[in-house]
């Protein structure tokens, strides 16, 4: 059995799919519990990660266990080591844990003073783990979809800072490598797309897709930060803007994890809108 938390989020529900369609027995943990049309062999339990007593019962009988943060990324009150005893009661022999790629790179960056934590307790757990460490999302483009719906118009900062964003579903895809097959412990893998892409260039790719022209609109840093403040905690839209305005060399870099594990190229941005379109439509 495997158990899956962050269920519903972009990587947690693909990766749902993909092991229940290789026949494992997920339990998937999500807050908001069970989602609509899921796969059959999928049991929907409610926990987060920021809280061990609610994963306990799912935990129990599991081999392995996929943990990302999510939006408990910046959830204070309990260690991360809690939630380490509690797989190590269960019985689960192997962690896979979705990280970020600023962890390494920005070792002192507030924003992700959390999943630096999660990463010691993982490697201190004693179980088998492997690192995903991810850089910037293709989905955060959905943060443009009203807009391009309503104005054909994407509204970002830093327009031609480029970034070879991952798809969740490469990463769904190395998790479930992880998690099924032998060869991937004490393995960190960097996870990125195959190629640098600005917010220009993929407003571009939008409006390829659509057929119909979508308008690039550049934020400034302040405007950028007025909006991103709304639904994020200010150390982290500081920390976002820094990687976004000023990357680092390691941050523009395009990794080869992703095409080691699986085989097979990661997947470009437009592959990404191809599955999406319908959000902006």
């Amino acid at each position: 059995m495997i158990v899956v938390t962050g269920a519903t989020g972009n990587v947690g529900r693909v990766l749902v799919e993909v092991l229940a369609g290789a026949g494992e027995e997920v339990v998937a943990v999500s807050r908001g519990g069970g989602a609509a049309g899921s796969a059959s062999g999928v049991r929907w339990v409610r926990g987060g990660v920021g809280e061990a007593r609610s994963l306990r019962p799912a935990l129990d009988g599991a081999r392995a266990v996929f943990l990302v943060l999510g939006g408990e990324l910046n959830f204070r009150g309990e260690r991360p080591g809690a939630l380490m005893e509690a797989v190590a009661d269960a019985g689960a022999e192997r962690i896979v844990l979705v990280s970020s790629q600023v962890s390494a790179t920005r070792p002192e960056a507030a924003s992700h003073a959390r999943l630096r934590e999660f990463e010691a307790a993982v490697r201190a757990s004693g179980r088998e783990f492997t690192i995903l460490r991810p850089g910037g999302f293709a989905s955060n483009a959905l943060a443009w979809a009203e807009s391009v719906r309503a104005e054909r118009t994407v509204y970002a900062p830093f327009g031609e800072v480029a970034l070879p964003v991952v798809d969740p579903a490469d990463i769904a895809a190395v998790a479930a490598a992880a998690l099924r097959e032998d060869g991937h412990a004490g393995r960190v893998y960097e996870l990125t797309g195959p190629e640098p892409i600005g917010p220009r260039r993929q407003a571009e790719v939008l409006s390829a897709a659509l057929g119909e022209e979508v308008r690039f609109v550049e934020l400034s840093r302040a405007e950028a930060y007025a909006g991103m403040a709304r639904f994020m905690p200010e150390e982290v839209v500081a920390g976002t803007l820094d990687v976004l305005g000023a990357p680092l060399p390691a941050e523009r870099r395009v990794s080869p994890d992703v095409e080691a594990v699986l085989r097979r190229p990661a997947a470009p941005f437009a592959e990404w809108v191809a599955r999406h379109l319908p959000a902006f439509a």
